[in-house]
């Protein structure tokens, strides 16, 4: 058992520090700016909630985060009263925020200087990932670092892996969002062509999901585009932060992104009918309009 803090619950990191207090069994202390939240977690998982992130960071073997953007980061880590007023020696500060590779740099050496240790790991799987604590982790940091912090990342997540160093994970995360941005709208695509040509989707999608055409996207989320539900799952003004930062660190190491560019607009779209907080499979919404 580790002393844990956690800064941050929205709707991933609630339930991610709900799987570090009672799948990891730690001693969990939690931060959220919106205080309520916080002590409504301590009150249902038996944690403490902290008035600060330096409180919250104060004494803890390991500090993950989940919050919003680089702004956000760096107001609860060097900013005012942020945790790394208060991060123990030899401590390991892990970020899940999808967030810049400049900013997981930027702390990586902020940490250094102050004596302990970070690790970006932005996660994949979304909010159902989030609660039935099977996320995807792609970490950048120091190996030994990593090794020291796995078992405890373990209590929310299906798959760990260290990419790199710092930096690493952040930029696995944008490979990551410009795959599924080309692959939702494929399906968006494939859907929208098979009702004007007048398929039974149902029986299109049972037959080529067991083929190459086959992806979680498809599996998971083809009958609610095909009834045009789209209230739950990864936010579109979520996806176009992450497709924001990746398309900038891409205009920076020189990578071309057509399709993934295209798909953003496509989003903001889906953005001008309303649909900023659809889920990313909205993209079909578009072509029925």
């Amino acid at each position: 058992m580790a002393k844990v803090a956690f800064i941050g619950l929205g709707v991933m990191g609630y339930p991610m520090a709900g799987h570090l207090k009672v799948k990891g069994g730690h001693e969990l202390t939690v931060y959220n700016r919106t205080i309520a939240k916080a002590e409504k977690w301590a009150a249902e998982f038996g944690g403490r909630a902290a008035p600060t992130p330096a409180e919250a960071a104060a004494g803890a073997d390991f500090v993950f985060c989940c919050v919003g953007n680089d702004d956000d980061l760096r107001a609860v880590t060097t900013g005012k009263d942020g945790a790394f007023e208060t991060m123990a020696k030899g401590a390991v500060f892990i970020d899940n925020t999808t967030a810049s590779a400049e900013v997981a740099r930027e702390l990586d050496a902020a940490a250094t200087a102050g004596g302990f240790h970070f690790i970006d790991a932005p996660v994949s799987g979304g909010q159902a990932g989030a609660e039935n604590g099977v996320l995807t982790v792609m970490c950048g940091g120091d190996a030994d670092v990593f090794e020291r912090a796995r078992p405890v990342i373990d209590a929310y997540a299906r798959m760990v892996g260290l990419m790199g160093p710092a930096g690493s994970g952040q930029l696995t995360k944008m490979v990551n969002q410009i795959c599924i941005a080309g692959l939702v709208q494929g399906l968006a695509e494939g859907i929208h062509f098979g009702k004007k040509a007048g398929l039974d989707i149902e029986k299109v999608v049972d037959v080529i999901s067991k083929g190459a055409a086959g992806s979680w996207q498809m599996e998971n989320r083809h009958k609610t585009m095909i009834s045009g539900k789209y209230d739950f799952g990864f936010a579109v003004d979520w996806m176009r932060k992450d497709l924001d930062i990746l398309l900038s660190e891409a205009r920076r190491n020189g990578a071309k992104l057509p399709v993934t560019a295209l798909v953003d607009q496509f989003y903001a779209e889906v953005q001008a009918l309303g649909g900023k907080r659809w889920d990313t499979s909205s993209l079909l919404a578009r072509l029925e309009k």
